[in-house]
């Protein structure tokens, strides 16, 4: 078996199938949690817990998780395609939430408990991908925004340099940049992430305010920061390809 396969459960499913989930311990996790997104089945726990509790754990959920991924249709082919009308589960500040759509005057997006509910008026059924797709952008540039204001609210006097703006869009592979102007760029796929993911970008660029380059002083520098950088960017490479496949999905554009 090779290191990686280590790092994940093969689960039996009561109708003879397996799911492979990826298990994780984590330094700050309280308690055990499953996750699924387009990208696969997760789950995260305390570190010391024993593997038999986490094996438990995962026998109980089984169903739920077969259900999950079912109607993710996780056939290898990408996350299914964005329909008008149909639910569907994506990943929103890491967390699976499921999308749903409703009828009403005005064109709105909203949380509203554990769902995420898009409204269009019925007389704009041929423009409602679109529509949402609109809409949605704007949903996850505002998610991006709030975090990044805190954040820059939070190390930005410590470290006695702040950007001059701050842009979200989709980026075909960075997840951020600085520009010569210190004007930082965000990518909007970071919506999708775990807020963690998000700290790790906007501290990264915010060091190269003090730094450009990537030398042993400018990691020093991060890791003043966020110790934990590491674990964020090691996410990054290894969901990033789906993360940015979901935006893409979600708003109609890479």
């Amino acid at each position: 078996m090779s290191p990686e396969e280590n790092h994940y459960l093969e689960l039996s499913t009561p109708n003879g199938e397996t799911i492979k989930v990826l298990k994780k311990a984590h330094p700050q996790a309280r308690r055990l949690r499953l996750t699924v997104t387009s990208n696969g089945a997760r789950l995260s726990y305390p570190e010391g817990t024993h593997p038999a509790q986490v094996f438990a754990f995962l026998r109980k959920h089984v169903d739920w998780l077969e259900r999950k991924l079912d109607q993710l249709q996780l056939d290898g082919s990408g996350p299914p395609p964005l329909l008008p009308g149909a639910p569907t589960l994506i990943p929103l500040r890491g967390e699976t939430t499921q999308m749903v759509w409703r009828e009403g005057a005005y064109p709105s997006i909203a949380q509203e408990g554990d769902k995420l509910v898009l409204t269009l008026p019925h007389n704009q059924s041929k423009r409602a991908l679109p529509a949402a797709r609109a809409l949605l952008r704007s949903f996850l540039e505002a998610q991006i925004r709030r975090d990044v204001s805190r954040l820059l609210a939070r190390y930005t006097g410590e470290l006695q340099a702040a950007p001059v703006a701050v842009r979200v869009r989709p980026l075909k592979s960075l997840w951020g940049s600085l520009d010569t102007r210190d004007c930082m760029t965000l990518d909007l796929a970071l919506a999708l992430a775990p807020p963690a993911a998000l700290k790790y970008v906007v501290i990264h660029e915010l060091c190269h305010l003090k730094i450009r380059n990537h030398s042993p002083r400018y990691w020093n520098l991060v890791a003043s920061f966020y110790p934990e950088w590491k674990d964020q960017r090691d996410w990054l490479r290894e969901k990033g390809h789906a993360l940015k496949a979901e935006l893409s999905r979600l708003i109609g554009e890479r």
